[in-house]
């Protein structure tokens, strides 16, 4: 029997039923090798896989035909520094953010009912929005489209256009017909490029049965407080959702970071020449992680409408009567005024309307904006050295720090 609520006799109750991240056709097979637990566990197990199935084969291979060191080509294989940070840190990045998505996320559901945010007359809705996002995170059909895709359009398309080096390489050699795979290439191209693809893919896919089950429960008649001490009506455990996601801008920031720098070294670019692509990235990153939220701004805007209008004209009546009473009526002796309950209740409304009047629109803190600017910019730090000497920069740093106006 499906566990139940003891407020709502429904099918759906426990917030383990509900992640974004445990289910799917590849995480069944996980479990069948004995790589994950039932709740992600044996990350290690799985990352390793994932180094030892895609960057091991390409050092192994392009070591047996010389391009793994040396002049045999213009970037042998141990000097690409895309395909250290593509093999070595994003992807592990990417199979190790699932456990972290799924710790802070697997609550939220539950949060939902405990706050008694969601009706009785809305729950069913609820119950049928978290059954949605297990049928959609289960879907084998959804991760056979993205293989299809990553074949289709990531390889023959994106790759091809957007990530080939114009020189030879440990992986192929340039030609007029096109490029001539090396025994590394074949696997790296039908291979490792397909699986860090997918797992971006798959985390995209995700992402939009995140967005999918917040749209579902902002149209959902939810019962907001504008007095709530988290300015968001009840909806603060949110604010805390972005920062489960901050591996993956480390993994997409990463990513960028070893493209600009393969391209700096190989074509003389400067990182000033990036400026557009740090931006678009920087932008994207904001909208795959804070996007979902925005589904909360009419409902948030309408409870602090609705608090507006309840509490200010409270407020004025109050005050208007403490005024009658103690300023210009027939006031009492100064010892009543003293200790009297109306100047504590004056404080506690007026506390209670600055709460309204500070309501957030969104529930999206200052604090996760900052941390996740700061996550996408770190890999990037280290592409400043191409624009000046280690020494030159660290000076620079530490007059901006230190040093006088102007001086």
């Amino acid at each position: 029997m499906p566990p139940t609520d003891w407020k709502h006799k429904g099918p759906l109750a426990d917030p383990e039923d509900f992640t974004i991240v445990l289910g799917g056709p590849l995480f069944q097979l996980f479990r069948r090798a004995h790589m994950s637990g039932n709740a992600l566990e044996l990350a290690h197990r799985r990352i390793l896989a994932g180094a030892a199935l895609t960057w091991l084969p390409l050092l192994i291979l392009s070591a047996i035909q010389g391009r793994a060191l040396g002049d045999a080509v213009a970037i042998p294989f141990l000097h690409d520094i895309d395909a250290y940070a593509r093999f070595l840190l994003v992807v592990p990045l990417l199979i190790g953010a699932e456990l972290l998505v799924h710790l802070r996320i697997k609550s939220v559901a539950r949060q939902f009912l405990d706050r008694e945010l969601i009706p009785p007359s809305s729950r069913d809705r609820f119950d049928a929005a978290v059954e949605s996002s297990r049928r959609w995170r289960n879907s084998i059909v959804a991760e056979v489209a993205i293989i299809a895709l990553v074949y289709a359009l990531g390889i023959g398309f994106v790759w091809r256009h957007f990530s080939v080096l114009p020189t030879s390489t440990w992986y192929a050699n340039p030609s007029p017909d096109g490029l001539n795979l090396t025994y590394a290439g074949w696997w790296y191209v039908y291979v490792s490029i397909p699986v860090a693809q997918f797992l971006f893919l798959r985390w995209y896919y995700r992402i939009f049965i995140w967005a999918r089950f917040l749209w579902q429960t902002s149209r959902m008649k939810l019962h907001l407080v504008a007095t709530h001490p988290d300015r968001f009506g009840g909806l603060g455990f949110l604010s805390l959702t972005p920062y489960a996601f901050m591996p993956l801008v480390l993994a997409h920031s990463t990513l960028a970071a070893a493209w600009m720098g393969d391209r700096i070294l190989v074509h003389q670019a400067s990182l000033l020449d990036f400026k557009v692509e740090i931006v678009a990235l920087i932008a994207w990153l904001a909208i795959i992680v804070f996007g979902p939220l925005l589904a909360y701004w009419p409902v948030l805007m309408q409870a602090w409408y609705q608090g507006e209008q309840e509490y200010g004209p409270l407020a004025e009546r109050y005050v208007h009567d403490f005024e009658r009473k103690w300023v210009k009526g027939d006031v009492a002796p100064r010892s009543e005024l003293l200790g009297t309950s109306d100047i504590q209740s004056l404080a506690d409304i007026g506390n209670a309307y600055s709460v309204v009047r500070s309501m957030k629109a969104v529930p999206i803190t200052k604090r996760a904006a900052i941390q996740l600017l700061a996550t996408a910019i770190a890999p990037l730090t280290p592409l400043l050295l191409t624009l000046m000497p280690l020494g030159e920069l660290v000076k620079r740093l530490v007059g901006l720090m230190f040093g006088r106006p102007g001086g």
